[in-house]
């Protein structure tokens, strides 16, 4: 079926049903970020292939909303496919709820499946969409019977993890969280976030790609761990290890069935934001239901010294990889024929030759001259391009290695830059430093940092329309909560463990984007009568490239920071290259 046809059929449904509109959002019953394939249902139904969005049907209207990372790549994904793009002016807000409170009528009905919304989407739905007399069916999925050979629910070995690899056992991280539920006066506690759970049970899988999380749902009280989960991904001795450490095995499928039977006038805790509408509706009425965010999403955030040593080691490890591409692609171009798709199986390549390597921590990135201005760019073979030595190339990448996860931007010079690129690079290489050099009290939230990254850039009159960080994950996802560095208040402090990124830029359409990126690590600085005082330790080893710099726009503390990091770089990696690579690299990190 082509889109247009899709489109139709979905109409047709509504149409018998009398359903007005129908919302498909970005999500699976875990709420997940990223999907497996069964869930990608944006890209089924209209082509996007971003990870963020929403789809809104109407009969006569259909759009996409989604953020300013995918304006671009949404114009062009959905050109013929019957869908339009509705630019989000703030990242991740359901705007389209005003939208259709707009232009809906009073009895008329808004559907979608439970399964892919989480509560609190649901609960805003319903407290802003039903006093006008909107009427709700959350009951609905319009694309599974026009959906042929529809993939399965993955089916990929899972393994666990010891405590000499992530710092903490079972047994323990269980106990915390238990004594967490119990100041939260709750009886039971509903998990439903995959990276949550593989931390919680150090369990590890490969069901979505890019991020080696496992199909799970737990359920918890004080006297019982239920992990419902595909038993067939188990090893025996991983199912006896799991049941030594006090957790009941059962079907992934049995959650709903489960929740059903919690006991009357218990109270459960779920965290609103990633679990799905679907399980929230088969709690019994008697069931009183605390909703905030997991425990261990904060408990996740902060690293243990296991897990922030073996990070280090990682680092290093991408960095040799990382240099080696660098210097292949400099010996290369203009001799050999490299393209966006050609570069990405390229780094995978260095990246694979590390010890312990996984696979990739996303898609990457890999965008020449005007495609670097598309912050999400993914090459494909229609829009692949050949880098000839002129202009600007901006690589996001990132891998999942058994002892860490990285994620790192560099853009490099291939010759003839224009003044204007120059200066754009200059700007976005001060907010990096500025940004992740930043002393900061207890109790910081990352809005703060943000603007503090973006000063140098707004003094310029620039600025870029994603978020500045996200948290990163303990070879667990790439983007983590709960902290994150943007514009929006997020009321969440940067603590002593967190691993962020720190990535400015600037994007010129249909010329050139320019993003540099570094993971810190949150850690403890000073100590005195005005506060308790935090820094962010560099993690992230690999050249910048000085070739496009404008000195002259560089204060002093940044031009010290440059060479000092570089020196670090060459110290770190220095050992782990051969001659030839170390004076490679020598040379491009000499002091500017």
């Amino acid at each position: 079926m082509t889109y247009k046809e899709k489109l139709a059929a979905i109409r047709s449904q509504m149409k018998e049903e009398g359903v007005s509109a129908y919302i498909i959002p970005s999500a699976d019953p875990h709420i997940s970020e990223y999907l497996p394939d069964r869930y990608k249902c944006i890209s089924f139904a209209s082509g996007f292939s971003g990870s963020a969005g929403t789809l809104v049907i109407t009969q006569d209207t259909a759009h996409l909303w989604t953020d300013a990372r995918y304006f671009v790549q949404a114009n062009e994904q959905l050109a013929g496919t019957g869908f339009e793009l509705a630019k989000l002016i703030v990242q991740n807000a359901p705007e389209y709820i005003d939208w259709l409170a707009e232009r809906l009528q009073n009895g008329e009905t808004v559907a979608y499946d439970a399964k892919l919304i989480s509560v609190s989407l649901a609960q805003l739905l319903e407290a802003q969409l039903m006093p006008l007399g909107i009427k709700i069916n959350s009951n609905r999925d319009y694309l599974d019977p026009i959906w042929e050979n529809r993939p399965q629910l993955p089916a990929e070995p899972a393994f666990l993890l010891g405590e000499e690899v992530v710092g903490e056992s079972l047994e323990s991280k269980l106990s915390r969280l238990r004594t967490s539920l119990k100041k939260q006066r709750a009886d039971y506690h509903l998990i439903s976030s995959l990276d949550d759970l593989a931390w919680l049970f150090n369990m590890r899988g490969s069901d979505v790609k890019c991020n080696p999380v496992v199909l799970s749902f737990a359920l918890i009280s004080q006297e019982v761990c239920m992990l419902f989960i595909d038993q067939a991904k188990l090893s025996d001795a991983e199912k006896d290890k799991l049941q030594q450490a006090g957790v009941k095995l059962k079907p992934y499928e049995d959650i709903e069935q489960v929740l059903t039977e919690l006991p009357t006038g218990a109270s459960i805790f779920i965290d609103p934001r990633r679990n799905c509408y679907a399980l929230y509706k088969q709690l019994p009425e008697s069931v009183r239901v605390v909703q905030d965010t997991n425990p261990t999403t904060f408990f996740k955030a902060q690293k243990n010294e296991v897990e922030a040593a073996h990070t280090r080691q990682t680092m290093i490890k991408d960095g040799v990889a990382l240099t080696r591409f660098f210097k292949w692609l400099e010996e290369n171009i203009g001799k050999t024929k490299i393209t966006e798709l050609s570069v990405a199986d390229k780094v995978l390549e260095f990246r694979a030759q590390q010890e312990g390597f996984v696979g990739e921590s996303f898609d990457t990135i890999a965008g020449y001259k005007a495609h670097g201005a598309l912050p999400h760019y993914k090459a494909t073979p229609e829009s692949d391009v050949e880098l000839q030595p002129d202009g600007l190339f901006l690589l996001d990448s990132g891998g999942q290695y058994t002892s860490g996860t990285t994620d790192i931007t560099r853009v490099v010079s291939l010759g003839n830059l224009t003044e204007e690129e120059s200066i754009d690079y200059t700007l976005v290489l001060k907010g990096m430093i500025d940004g992740s050099t930043t002393r900061y009290p207890k109790g910081t939230k990352g809005y703060q940092i943000d603007a503090i990254t973006r000063k140098p850039l707004w003094d310029y009159a620039r600025n870029y329309g994603h978020g500045t960080g996200h948290g990163v994950g303990f070879f667990l996802n790439v983007h983590e909560g709960p902290h994150v560095l943007n514009p929006t208040p997020t009321p969440v402090a940067l603590e002593l463990g967190m691993i962020s990124s720190v990535e400015p830029g600037i994007y010129r359409e249909g010329k050139h984007g320019i993003r540099i990126e570094n993971l810190v690590l949150t850690v403890q600085d000073e100590t005195n009568d005005f506060a308790e005082f935090y820094a962010f330790e560099h993690l992230t080893l690999a050249l910048i490239d000085t070739t496009p710099i404008k000195k002259e726009l560089l204060e002093a503390h940044q031009v010290k920071w440059l060479n000092d990091y570089h020196q670090q770089v060459v110290e770190k990696l220095g050992p782990h290259l051969t001659e030839d690579e170390l004076t490679w690299l020598k040379e491009k990190a000499r002091p500017i």
